[in-house]
């Protein structure tokens, strides 16, 4: 930037509040500079003759080192000519030199040739005085901004120099080109050895250095994070970190992390105002073409492509390359012209008409298109270009979206795709993109993702036909359960497999609407339990799913139904597997029912199936780069975890979905599935904090009107049943099957609300209403036929008592161990130990499982939620110890070893202590230790020989 290094908000001098810290400020980390300078000085003091040239980038301070060199030289007896060179003066023939004689008696007689005679030829005037009065007195020549020079001044300094070895005199200039492009205003003046040259660089303020800035700034040393903020926000340019602190200063804030963001808010509006300055400098029309051109280009195209965006010129590339780096806006790196940031780059393309800006963007976009520039680099040249108006503009903006989602860039995606909706589209291709947009809105902005699916399964035509269960699919998929239920039932309104549009007379598309229509049903049986109530709207239920249907989407649906209500579990797993094979039309699968499909081979307890189905699911959804779909797949495979007792995998899989799908990108009426979900993972990992605090969170009012917040009521509830609650527990388990009544799920293996709401009931004394709802889940348990449900229900009931009971735990344990889990029949087998232990043929009874099965964690969420057992007394309650030193033992390590010795592994002792199983692993070891035994086989026949006695 083209700035005046004095320049800010006091002008040249010094601001009539600054204090002289402030002031010197330009100069900080300047010593070495000022060393060399010093050195000069004293050099042509004893008639050595000098060329130095300060250079750096537009406010490093060049200005002010050059002041600092005059004064310095004034007082050591030099004699000084100072000067500056200005774009007003670049066309005033010798206008430097006219300012170099000026208020010197010795070149008074010159000075009328200068001014008077600008067309003649001239001949170096005042030159040979110059040279004259030096040998009398050593002369400093201070210019400033050398590149601003006149060509005749040019000439002069030139012809100066070739001449210093003649006269102790010395030229100090600045500039503001930087090293790497070199400098050539003196080229062609080769110097004898006894003059010296010298170029100095000027580096931006270090890190310290600005923390130096900051404390005189401010009176105070700055926090860590304020001081790199200014640093950042600065790039360590003095003039702008003068500025901005000066400012920040008279608004009285402290330098504290409070203000990082006001400190580079100052930063970016000074830095907006140092380009704005250099803008107004350039006054070459061709120039300033350039530089539009580059600031929208950055570094996208070669210079020669910019010279061709920007027009043809009458201006050399060698005159135009200087004048570019002369405005102060441009820099050079790696060999390549750049706009100084994008601060600069901002304020110069606003500069221009919004028309004009337009199409420049366009026209680069164009060329950069032609040039096969990168398609992100394209996409956002297109971002503020008018309309393209060619199939390629579309396709780029594509291609670049996806690259953004690749390199995790949502927010850049979803702007590419809008701008391709700009663009001249055929009706397909605009949908489609509008599906594309909708789905990567699904994790910035579901709402408003929602309304656009909701307008596309209301779009009237065929060309909308193909896309509608599409969008029905992702709606329910984001969670706006209410938009999707509202669209499907109004286009659905009269029941017509073509939604009332006009049927067709082709058999083929025929079968394709009726295609069409079944799964759009479908989606509206899914969304239908899913809403939330609304007085306001009322539709008529969604027609009944045809049984003779092969369309997978219906038999996903019908499937969930089924394993809803718990009818036909053979019925409901052949569905589901119908549901999950390749539709034999070769229609694109949809999402949400093959959810539900592998969701029923769950509560089929065909969990091996339907993991391999979901990893099949979550390798199609990262092809797709669909993250809302990533993110529900990871949770059901969570649920399927914890069912199976692998709450730590659980664990992982929940934190991978909330990567991919992060809390606060949610639609609102999904928080109570996903809250619940990971209250039961926190609590299935033994973290009841956590869960305490996720179930303390406010859900949003409209999210639990719907049966999902059953969910919720249901992980709300073994909360409380954890922290010994069972009032609340009851309420909210009964709240639960109330919600699941009402839609007529009433299969244990869902939601176990009954066992959990009897164990509660027992606890309050309310025997009558604990032994209804155990016999009645039981009974249900029994219709549905899974052996988890079965085992799970007869362990309830005989934790209630009565008569039968070792008879109802030993069914208990026998129905568990053929259920997938393990944590459930583990628990199975510690009670009934716990019952028999005072018959004498207790050791069958807690022998290990024939399927030599281990348990593999805690108990998930629904076939686990059982209720929980004592443990059994460990033998330190014994008057007659194994040893002494079994005493030594914490009470953790007592109930590890006492389980360890009755033959359980440890993730079965992980799970009936609540703890992990490397805490397991590591009281074992101090058990060992102490005991000084060698393992299990030492442990069994200590344990067991004082139970013998």
């Amino acid at each position: 930037m083209n700035v005046p290094d004095q320049a800010g908000e006091g002008g040249r001098g010094r601001s009539r509040g600054d204090g002289p810290a402030l002031a010197d400020l330009p100069l900080l980390e300047r010593d070495r500079e000022q060393a060399v300078l010093s050195a000069v000085i004293g050099e042509l003091r004893s008639g050595r003759s000098a060329v130095v040239t300060v250079t750096g980038e537009p406010g490093a301070g060049q200005g002010e080192l050059l002041q600092w060199a005059a004064r310095h030289a004034t007082e050591r007896g030099l004699r000084v000519l100072t000067a500056r060179a200005t774009p007003a003066e670049r066309d005033l023939r010798y206008g430097v030199v006219g300012q170099l004689l000026s208020g010197h008696e010795e070149f008074a007689g010159h000075l009328p040739h200068l001014l008077l005679n600008q067309g003649g030829p001239g001949r170096f005037p005042g030159l040979a005085r110059l040279l004259t009065v030096a040998r009398d007195r050593p002369v400093l020549l201070v210019v400033e901004d050398i590149h601003q020079l006149d060509p005749d001044s040019l000439r002069w300094l030139e012809a100066l120099i070739r001449r210093l070895p003649r006269a102790p005199l010395a030229v100090l200039t600045s500039s503001i080109r930087t090293a790497d492009i070199g400098l050539d205003w003196c080229g062609g003046s080769p110097l004898t050895g006894s003059a010296t040259t010298v170029e100095l660089a000027l580096p931006g303020l270090t890190h310290a250095g600005t923390a130096d800035a900051v404390r005189a700034a401010c009176g105070t040393l700055g926090d860590r994070s304020f001081i790199t903020a200014v640093a950042d926000a600065t790039g360590g340019n003095p003039a702008v970190v003068r500025d901005t602190l000066r400012r920040f200063a008279r608004a009285g804030h402290p330098p504290d992390t409070d203000h990082v963001e006001h400190v580079r808010a100052i930063a970016a509006q000074v830095t907006g105002e140092h380009a704005a300055a250099a803008l107004d400098g350039v006054r070459d029309p061709v120039v300033l073409d350039v530089l539009r051109a580059l600031a929208v280009c950055d570094d996208l195209l070669d210079f020669p492509l910019v010279l061709a965006l920007a027009g043809p010129g009458a201006m050399p590339e060698t005159r135009l390359r200087a004048a570019l780096l002369d405005s102060g806006l441009v820099a050079v790196r790696d060999g390549r012209f750049r706009v100084r940031g994008p601060v600069a780059r901002a304020r110069i393309v606003e500069e221009m008409p919004t028309a004009e800006r337009a199409d420049l963007y366009a026209r680069a976009a164009e060329l950069a298109h032609r040039a096969a520039a990168d398609d992100q680099g394209v996409g956002d040249l297109l971002l503020p270009a008018r309309p393209a108006g060619a199939p390629w503009a579309v396709d780029t903006l594509c291609r670049a979206a996806a690259a953004a989602l690749r390199g995790g860039r949502r927010d850049r995606a979803a702007a590419y795709l809008s701008r391709a909706l700009a663009e001249p589209l055929s009706e397909e291709t605009r949908i489609r993109v509008l599906l594309r947009l909708a789905r990567v809105e699904l994790v910035i902005a579901p709402v408003a993702a929602g309304r656009r699916m909701g307008g596309i399964i209301r779009e009237p035509g065929e060309v909308a036909a193909a896309f509608r269960a599409r969008a029905g699919d992702l709606c329910l998929l984001g969670g706006d359960t209410d938009t999707a239920w509202r669209a499907l039932a109004e286009f659905l309104v009269d029941g017509r497999p073509d939604g009332g549009r006009g049927a067709p007379s082709d058999p083929g598309s025929a079968e394709a609407a009726t295609a069409r229509h079944e799964e759009l049903t479908a989606l509206l049986r899914v969304a239908q339990p899913l809403r939330r109530e609304s007085a306001g709207i009322a539709f008529p239920p969604a027609s009944d799913l045809s049984r003779a249907s092969r369309n997978p989407a219906v038999n996903g649906v019908r499937a969930w139904e089924d394993a809803a209500r718990g009818a036909d579990r053979e019925e409901a797993r052949g569905q589901a597997r119908a549901a999950l094979a390749p539709d034999p039309s070769g229609r694109p699968p949809l999402t949400v029912p093959r959810l539900l499909a592998c969701r029923t081979l769950l509560l089929t307890e065909d969990g091996e199936e339907a993991e391999t189905h979901l990893c099949a699911l979550l390798a199609e959804a990262h092809r797709e780069r669909c993250s809302v779909t990533v993110a529900r797949v990871l949770a059901l495979r969570a649920e399927l975890h914890l069912r199976h007792g692998r709450p730590d995998s659980a664990a992982r899989d929940l934190a991978a979905a909330d990567r991919e799908l992060p809390p606060d990108s949610r639609h609102p009426l999904s928080y109570p599935y996903w809250t619940a979900l990971g209250i039961l993972t926190d609590l299935a990992n033994g973290r009841p904090d956590r869960a305490r605090a996720a179930a303390g969170r406010p859900v949003p009012p409209p999210a639990d009107e719907s049966v999902s917040g059953a969910r919720l009521l249901f992980a709300r509830g073994l909360l409380a049943q954890a922290d010994d609650d069972p009032h609340r527990a009851r309420s909210l388990f009964r709240a639960c099957g109330r919600w699941l009544l009402q839609y007529g799920w009433t299969n244990p293996a869902l939601l176990p609300w009954r066992s959990q709401a009897a164990e509660a009931a027992h606890a309050l004394g309310d025997a009558a209403q604990a032994l209804r709802l155990a016999r009645e889940e039981l009974e249900l348990a029994e219709r549905w036929g899974t052996p988890g449900a079965i085992g799970a229900a007869q362990l309830c009931l005989a934790a209630l008592g009565g008569e039968g009971r070792l008879q109802r735990l030993r069914s208990a344990v026998d129905s568990l161990g053929r259920a997938p889990s393990r944590a459930a029949y583990t628990r199975a087998i510690m009670t009934l130990a716990s019952a028999e232990s005072g018959e004498p043929g207790r050791a069958t009874a807690v022998a290990a499982p024939a399927t030599g099965r281990v348990d593999t964690g805690n108990a998930g969420p629904h076939e686990g939620a059982v209720p929980r057992p004592r443990v059994p007394a460990p033998p330190q309650d014994l008057a007659d110890a194994p040893t002494p030193a079994w005493r030594t033992l914490s009470p953790g390590e007592r109930s590890a070893a006492a389980l360890a010795a009755r033959g359980f592994a440890n993730r079965e002792i992980a799970a009936a202590l609540s703890v992990t199983t490397r805490t397991v692993e590591l009281r074992l070891s101090g058990v060992y230790r102490k005991l000084r035994i060698r393992g299990r086989d030492d442990l069994r026949i200590l344990v067991q020989g004082t139970e013998d006695d």
